[in-house]
């Protein structure tokens, strides 16, 4: 059965988000961020990117290309909200979804043509999308998710593209090899460098060729510049977590050795996510006191892998729960409702310096291990 996969994208989400809120900013340069000269862009409006400001830019740099641009501080909170109401409604209509970041999904729609049309029921979508929310959204629909998410980037913004079955090649030859997920900047300079501009001189090269040049990578880039991506969608679920427990030796009401705990775990889990590419909208705290008898609290929080944000988190529910006074004999930490992305950092609060420490360490930790680098209030 041939497939049919969407790839869906919400345009500029932050920035459509606040020109929700705030009509004002329609049509304006709009750079959501931290305030400070020390932080950087999270986000930018098509305004503002004529300017050659983008995302992760410094936002002293980004204020100096655009200076007549607006800044918005930028709400976790309500972006999650937003991000969540848009899930609702695809997950209520499309039978397969994956979430793939905060304002990203795919949709497995396949055999749906049988039925209805597989083209106009993902226009219908789209239009029901912007109708209950509100918000801009493109989509690419063909055969695979590399295809669809392409025609996604060539629909912006605000549009639709279908790449047809047995046109994929085709589709892909004359756009620039900066189109194909997974090239970042040392891969296309290399490519560069080689003399590959476009998509289609990858095609007519033999895999063999880019196996050599870029190892294992240059076999998965040919296939995907040639339009072939047989990767599944995967079903989002919120039910998909990561936890940490401690089961102390000797029942504790020490705080200061509960607190070290919690922000071992706190460390350690929010380094897992992100160095899998994801980011948790729950988080949970666990306790079971020395009479066996266990409580718990959870809390919806914006969707992040910020260390700092989640530490707070923690400390917080900690804070809540733990009333008894009880000698504590586990305590536990769990993040779920995960979904990929990569807003690793807090970049409305985070400062430049703060990002640049939290890179160094996973960079660190994904070097030499993961017990390579630690923060000193777990010491």
């Amino acid at each position: 059965m041939e497939r049919h996969i969407v790839h869906c994208d919400q345009d500029t989400f932050f920035v459509s988000v606040e020109r929700l809120e705030n009509s004002a900013l329609i049509g304006k340069p709009v750079l959501v961020g931290g305030s400070s000269d020390r932080g950087v862009v999270a986000a930018c409006s098509y305004e503002a990117r004529r300017f050659g400001v983008h995302s992760a830019m410094p936002m002293r740099l980004a204020r100096q290309l655009c200076p007549e641009a607006i800044l918005v501080r930028g709400d976790h909170d309500r972006y999650s909200y937003y991000s969540r109401l848009v899930t609702d409604i695809i997950t209520q209509y499309a039978p397969v979804v994956e979430k793939a970041s905060i304002d990203e999904h795919y949709l497995d729609i396949t055999g749906m043509d049988k039925y209805f049309g597989c083209w106009k029921w993902t226009q219908e979508l789209r239009q029901r999308i912007m109708r209950e929310t509100g918000l801009p959204i493109s989509f690419g629909l063909s055969v695979n998710k590399t295809v669809s998410k392409i025609a996604t980037g060539i629909a912006k913004p605000c549009g639709e593209k279908q790449v047809e079955s047995g046109n994929e090649k085709g589709f892909l030859a004359p756009l620039s090899i900066r189109k194909i997920p997974m090239i970042g900047e040392k891969t296309y300079i290399q490519l560069r460098n080689m003399g590959i501009a476009r998509i289609e001189t990858i095609q007519q090269m033999e895999a063999s060729i880019m196996e050599r040049v870029l190892g294992l990578n240059g076999i998965t880039i040919w296939k995907k510049a040639n339009g072939l991506d047989d990767s599944p969608v995967v079903p989002y679920s919120e039910r998909k977590s990561i936890s940490k427990e401690e089961t102390f030796q000797k029942d504790t009401i020490d705080m200061e050795l509960l607190r070290k705990t919690l922000a071992g775990m706190v460390d350690a889990l929010a380094f897992d996510l992100r160095k899998d590419g994801k980011l948790t909208g729950c988080v949970t705290l666990k306790i079971r006191y020395s009479n066996f008898e266990t409580c718990s609290k959870q809390e919806r929080i914006s969707f992040t892998s910020s260390d700092r944000m989640l530490m707070q988190k923690v400390m917080a529910l900690f804070d809540k729960l733990y009333s008894r006074r009880m000698l504590i004999r586990l305590i536990g930490v769990k993040f779920s409702d995960l979904i990929t992305g990569n807003y690793q950092i807090d970049l409305f609060n985070d400062a430049g310096r703060d990002i640049n420490l939290s890179m160094a360490m996973d960079a660190i930790r994904n070097r030499f291990g993961t017990d390579a680098v630690k923060r000193a209030i777990i010491l």
